[in-house]
Order: C-alpha cells, then sequence, then structure tokens
C-alpha cells in the first residue's frame, strides 16, 4: 500500500472538486476550447480540445474552499518531491503554497485529460495517482509500524488521523501480524495503531519517527478524553514485504477506563488531535506541563504519578513556588463554580499534602487514586483548554482575576461561570466521582 494518505486525501479532493468544477460548468462557467491540428500536413483534421487545465485554475479560490483542500495540501506537502513531480509535467511553479496549488490543479488536470464534463471516475482518478506515486515515491519501500492500543475502540473498521496514521480494528486490518490483531487474552481482536510512511532515502531514523508519531498520539487522547489509552510496549515494524520486527516502545503504562469513538464522533476527534499537534510548544510551561502529563498517565501506581501532576500544576499555576501556597487556590478558581470553591481548595490542599506523606512511608487517605485520578482531571481540563485557544496561557493571572486579586483589564468581568466548558465539566466529574476525604 504505497503512499496510502495521500492517495485518501487526494481522492476525498478529487470528489468534492469534481462536483464542484461540474456544478460551476453546469451554471454558465463555459468551457474553452482550442482549435488543433491533426493529421497530414497535405491533408490536416480540425478538432475542438478543451482547455481542461484553464478551466480549473480559473476556478482556483472556489476549490481552495473546499473542505477536502487541507488535507490535501497537507498530504502533499508530507509526501514531498513536488517539484519533480511538476518538473515531469512540464510546469514550473514557485515556492510554498504556489507549488503546492500547481500540483493539485496538474493532478485534477492529469485526471480529466480531454474530457468535456467534470464526472468523476475512479479509472481515470487511479491512472492520475499511478502517474504521481511513479515520482514521488522513489521505489523506496513503505515502512509499516503496529502498535496494539489499550483503553480505545472504534466502531469503524477504520479511523484515519492523517500523516498516515489510523486507528484500526484487528479483526479488519490485513496489514498487520497476528500477534498484533489478536493480542487480547480472551482470544478477541485488538485496537490498533497503524502508522505508514514513505521514508526519504537519506532517512537513517525510522524508528524515533514511530515513537514521536504514536506518542503524539497517544497524548492527544489522553487529552481529548478522560479514559487513559495507552500503548502496548511491544509493537512490530516492517519494511516493504520484509518480515515483521519486534519494535519496543518501552514502558507506556495501563489504559484506564475506556474511549469509544462512534463514526459520528471521528471527525471530533481527527479535529481535535491535528488542533493539539498544531498547538503544541516546544518550549516553556506548557511544555513542561504536558511532558509531567504524558509521564503521570505512564506510572504504573498512582503514588507514582502524583509528583508528575503536582509538577505540571505548580508550572502553570504557581511561579512563585511551592512555598507560595498558590496552587490549590488557582486551581479551584478556575476549576470550581463560586459555591465550590473553597471546598475544591482544603481538597486540592489534602491532595498537595499527600505527597509529602508518600515520601515519608506514612498511611495515606483511603481514596487516594481518586484523589489523583480527580488531579488529573483538573489538569487534563487546563491543558486542553489552552492548546485549544479557550484559555491564554498565563493561567495565574487569570485564576487571580476570577478571585478578584491583582484584576488586570481585560478579566475584570470575568468569573468561573464564563470558563469553557471543559473547566467546568472537569468539577463536574469530580463531584460525580463522590471524592470526599
Amino acid at each position: 500500500m504505497r503512499l496510502n494518505s495521500l492517495r485518501m486525501a487526494l481522492h476525498a479532493f478529487a470528489t468534492e472538486a469534481a462536483w464542484q468544477l461540474a456544478a460551476d460548468a453546469h451554471d454558465g462557467d463555459e468551457l474553452a476550447f482550442e482549435v488543433v491540428e491533426e493529421g497530414r500536413r497535405d491533408t490536416p483534421l480540425y478538432c475542438y480540445r478543451p482547455l481542461t487545465g484553464a478551466f480549473i485554475r480559473d476556478h482556483a479560490a472556489v476549490l481552495s474552499r473546499l473542505p477536502a483542500y487541507l488535507p490535501a495540501t497537507q498530504a502533499l506537502i508530507t509526501a514531498g518531491r513536488l517539484d519533480a513531480w511538476l518538473e515531469a509535467q512540464g510546469i514550473h511553479a514557485g515556492p510554498g503554497r504556489e507549488r503546492v496549488d500547481a500540483s493539485l490543479h496538474c493532478f485534477l488536470s492529469r485526471m480529466f485529460g480531454d474530457a468535456t464534463d467534470f464526472v468523476f471516475s475512479q479509472e481515470r482518478f487511479d491512472a492520475a495517482f499511478a502517474e504521481l506515486e511513479s515520482v514521488l515515491g522513489d521505489n523506496m519501500p513503505q515502512t509499516v509500524v503496529v502498535a496494539v492500543l489499550h483503553g480505545i475502540e472504534i466502531e469503524s473498521e477504520v479511523l484515519d488521523l492523517g500523516d498516515g496514521l489510523s486507528i484500526e480494528r484487528g479483526e479488519t486490518c490485513s496489514d498487520a501480524p497476528d500477534e498484533a490483531r489478536w493480542a487480547r487474552g480472551d482470544g478477541g481482536s485488538q485496537t490498533l495503531a497503524v502508522l505508514r510512511w514513505d521514508p526519504a532515502a537519506d532517512d537513517t531514523a525510522p524508528l524515533a519517527y514511530a515513537h514521536v508519531q504514536l506518542r503524539r498520539m497517544v497524548l492527544g487522547l489522553r487529552l481529548y478524553d478522560a479514559a487513559t489509552v495507552a500503548l502496548a510496549p511491544l509493537a512490530w515494524i516492517r519494511a516493504g514485504n520484509a518480515p515483521w520486527q519486534p519494535l519496543a516502545l518501552g514502558t507506556p503504562g495501563a489504559g484506564h477506563g475506556l474511549l469509544v469513538v462512534t463514526p459520528g464522533h471521528e471527525d471530533e476527534l481527527r479535529a481535535f488531535l491535528n488542533l493539539v499537534a498544531r498547538r503544541t510548544p516546544r518550549h516553556g510551561e506548557i511544555a513542561w506541563a504536558l511532558r509531567r502529563f504524558e509521564l503521570a498517565g505512564e506510572r504504573p501506581v498512582a503514588a507514582e504519578a502524583l509528583t508528575d501532576l503536582l509538577l505540571a500544576l505548580r508550572a502553570l499555576l504557581e511561579p512563585e513556588g511551592p512555598a507560595s501556597g498558590e496552587l490549590p487556590g488557582r486551581l479551584a478558581a478556575l476549576c470550581a463554580e463560586a459555591q465550590q470553591r473553597t471546598q475544591l481548595t482544603e481538597r486540592i490542599a489534602h491532595i498537595v499534602s499527600l505527597e509529602r506523606a508518600i515520601i515519608s512511608g506514612r498511611p495515606v487517605d483511603p481514596h487516594f487514586e481518586l484523589l489523583v485520578r480527580e488531579l488529573a482531571g483538573h489538569l487534563r481540563a487546563l491543558l486542553r483548554d489552552v492548546l485549544c485557544g479557550h484559555l491564554d496561557a498565563d493561567l495565574p493571572r487569570i485564576a487571580d482575576a476570577i478571585v478578584g486579586r491583582r484584576l488586570p483589564e481585560p478579566f475584570e468581568e470575568q468569573s468561573v461561570e464564563h470558563a469553557p466548558p471543559t473547566i467546568r465539566a472537569a468539577r463536574r466529574d469530580a463531584v460525580e466521582e463522590d471524592v470526599f476525604f
């Protein structure tokens, strides 16, 4: 299966483009023709040839507004070698978006060829994609990595996440070893994360690439839902038709809860993962907190996860340092309704105190695991809303504004009732857990 993600993205775009171009032609945008001379010079024959490429270029603006346009451009950029594709078609284009748009328009022109209408044809699409694949593929064997996912089920056979990454049901995934497809203790099929990509000729770190892509996916899934999705410690990798080889992923942790993705929620999940991937910073407090949140999900026991969660929250909410004691009040300001703020402040202070008890080996609260899970839910809600743009990254300033301290201009009228839904939902989830001490 070559350039699988690019094929799916171009298929969706070509289908939408066919409908759009056909509608424009039906509404009065005429397809121009040119007269060409064929046959012998002494007895020439004249025929009309449709200027399909010019018609497509003239409608570039409306094509760029189609829903499948952005996924198609991203897939082309990921595939690379666009200059080689355009050069093979005799087209010269500038850098950046101009080159990507030229590649898309060229693909549509090759697909519709000399047709006088814009009816999608699978045969024409396959022929155009075969031309593209022969240039972009560069005869490099596709690399496939398959990993078992715990804590998630999908109702569709395949959930495509883009960039060659998909979540698939084991019983219908033919591109996976049997050890991965049927790895459950009861003999049932597993949910699989499948990563496919066509490495460049100088790609010397395919294992590192697989680790990064799978790790980002799991982090996004954990931010999306309270269920703790986890990778099995062993995956499988192969290039081309070579035998499957084991690939160690370390100790990614154990799944908790179950995320069920229905067909109606697939677009929402896909959009959320793409948004998080684009907005995740490389440095700073948010990046640090995300890494601590990720590590907490990998800890085998709650006692080990608590320190990671507190480190993350201190980075986000307590720049003055732990001695200031600001963490409980600020977290409560962001995650609780006004009438419940005092109770949550006291509970968070109690959770913070448990870290010292764990270090010294003293007995801890019998509800300890539920308390840690509640703390993780609040951290998850904060990170979600910052990455989605619902909250500014300066969380201490927002929290202090809510409770009336050091009120900055933009937040004078704010209260927790105006907090994003996920912040309020985190508090409701905690209440539903009946976590009290």
